[in-house]
């Protein structure tokens, strides 16, 4: 049996009153790092939520980082394969 591998993400916000920005970072086992960037912007007339925006921004950058995540796997595939692997579709 193989030893289970965890990663660790991590997210780090910027805020002003009507925006906030997030910053997602995973570094791999092989060393690489992967950075993904989310945004949320808060009408004028709604209220003053930060934790609304940093969950709105985080769940941006998040999904971005998985779609950087996909296709970095995908291109490892094709280099290894030779050929072109099917689209992974989430």
């Amino acid at each position: 049996m193989k030893t289970a591998v965890g990663w660790h993400i991590e997210l780090e916000f910027q805020e002003d009153d009507q925006h906030t920005r997030a910053v997602a970072m995973v570094r791999l086992p092989d060393g690489t790092e992967v950075r993904a960037n989310g945004h949320a912007s808060r009408h004028r007339v709604d209220a003053n939520q930060p934790r609304v925006g940093e969950e709105i921004a985080g769940a941006r950058a998040l999904n971005e980082l998985a779609m950087q995540l996909l296709t970095k796997a995908h291109t490892e595939i094709d280099e290894a394969s030779g050929r072109t692997s099917h689209p992974i579709h989430v």
